[in-house]
């Protein structure tokens, strides 16, 4: 019993490290700037090096983790990722930190989709697998919400490199505790294959939109490099599909597509996604820009939101059970979109205890989202987990960057076309963004109340996995 807990404290750390570095770095760039004296251009790949290379490898990673085993996928993925962190840290000009920002993307790219395929292996009870699944999910919450706090703190007090090197004890930490308690069995298909086919399209097409969807703002959503990875994009996940409808045995079977349960549950979490990402971006930049907060201030801002979402997280499986996990998702989003709409009553003069409120609620909604994970890895069978985490983990990536992307473009619209300072305009856009995410946000309640209708916090298939044939996965 005790051996499997400590198996979810390993793989709740190595989450919480990829989780942080997603954004850890951000209010730390102007110290990495004067520090080693980068182009604007080199500063911008210091973020996208990572969220380009682990967004594009998701599915590559979680279907490597499937074949080869999530145990074996995880310790591979959790040595690159902490070395690479290390090399970050001591990075001493840009190409090499833009270089090791990428190694650290390899590493999520394995560690995150092995990570979330290692709990039902771990967790074969349905109702350990969801106190399980909060935890994770509650580890991640905090992740979010630390990581401006930490890089504002250690970016401030110490030395940048730090933001990196806090990685390479609790991966050590994770190492030792995961290699003594993580024991699980592999399904007997594992070794079906790697479809490099299906693999290389889906990663051309992951790299390709998410690319355009980082760089479209500063070269300008018509230019030729843009249209042309869109044009790319979606070649290649055409190509992909036409591989995974021949290919005998598919990395993803898109007959699940057409499932209420898993394709719902998708959209589900990437508005929960679009959200998330828009509302940590958007109104770090207003505490900072209009309440004057300090890096450190805005990030610890958060805390108490995400300290919430780690509370309702642990809580949210056993109020689906009660009461079904469409209707908990949909109460869940509703809480969020209404929180958003009222922040954006939020002006010059209000404090940081006009916010709060809305803060918690945000934090409690998002809390309620947890049987999601659970419903979509639900809805694959088991020798699928890792493909079924890497298309979850797909879309919380992708919408997440289309939120900060096309709340962004709508932001600078609205102040381009307001008249009066400089501060006017910008609160002007920021409070009409919030209400158009608000909106958005809101179509994904009855969206969870028609496809989770019904859905347990597990669905069968992954229910059990323990009970289909498996061999015993090597340690090493």
């Amino acid at each position: 019993m005790m051996g499997r807990w400590w198996a979810l404290v390993a793989v709740s750390l190595a989450t919480f490290m990829t989780y942080l570095d997603n954004n850890v770095v951000n209010v730390a760039l102007p110290t990495i700037q004067r520090d080693l004296g980068l182009s604007i251009s080199g500063l911008e790949w210091i973020v996208s090096a990572y969220i380009l290379v682990f967004a594009g490898l998701l599915l590559v990673g979680g279907r490597i983790a499937d074949v080869f085993g999530a145990r074996t996928a995880f310790f591979a993925g959790l040595a690159v990722f902490t070395l690479s962190s290390v090399a970050a840290g001591l990075s001493g000009g840009q190409e090499a930190l833009i270089a090791a920002r990428a190694l650290q993307g390899v590493g999520a790219a394995l560690l995150t989709p092995s990570s979330l395929a290692l709990l039902p292996k771990i967790f074969p009870d349905p109702r350990e697998r969801g106190t399980a699944v909060g935890v994770w999910s509650a580890v991640g919450a905090l992740a979010l919400a630390i990581g401006p706090l930490t890089g504002g703190v250690l970016s401030e007090n110490a030395d940048w490199g730090w933001i990196f090197l806090i990685n390479a004890p609790i991966g050590v930490i994770t190492a030792i505790v995961g290699l003594r308690s993580i024991r699980v069995r592999r399904d007997a298909g594992a070794r079906a294959g790697l479809d490099l086919p299906g693999l290389a399209s889906s990663a051309v097409a992951l790299f390709a939109l998410t690319y355009a969807l980082i760089e479209g703002a500063s070269r300008g959503w018509t230019s030729p490099v843009i249209l042309g990875s869109f044009a790319l994009a979606a070649v290649a996940a055409a190509a992909f599909g036409v591989v995974e409808s021949r290919v005998a045995q598919p990395m993803i079977d898109l007959t699940l597509f057409r499932e209420r349960v898993f394709s719902g549950g998708l959209l589900s979490m990437g508005l929960w996604a679009f959200g998330v990402f828009g509302i940590y971006f958007f109104t770090a930049i207003y505490l900072q820009s209009a309440l004057g907060f300090s890096p450190t201030a805005a990030g610890a801002g958060f805390v108490p939101m995400a300290l919430l979402t780690a509370v309702l997280a642990t809580l949210s499986p056993r109020i689906a059970e009660r009461f079904g996990s469409g209707r908990t998702v949909a109460v869940g989003l509703g809480l969020m979109a209404v929180a958003v709409g009222g922040l954006s009553g939020a002006g010059e003069g209000s404090g940081y205890l006009d916010l709060l409120p809305w803060f918690l609620l945000y934090g409690a909604g998002a809390g309620l989202l947890v049987p999601l994970t659970n419903v979509v890895l639900g809805a694959m069978p088991a020798a699928r987990a890792g493909v079924a985490s890497g298309v979850l983990n797909v879309s919380r990536e992708v919408f997440g960057l289309l939120g900060i992307t096309i709340l962004g473009a709508i932001m600078s619209a609205r102040e381009s076309a307001v008249a009066g300072p400089p501060m006017h305009r910008f609160l002007e856009a920021y409070q009409f963004t919030l209400l158009v995410a608000a909106a958005i946000m809101l179509v994904g309640v009855p969206v969870s109340l028609f496809s989770l209708r019904r859905a347990g916090t597990a669905a069968a298939p992954a229910a059990s996995p323990a009970a289909e044939p498996a061999l015993a996965e090597p340690i090493a």
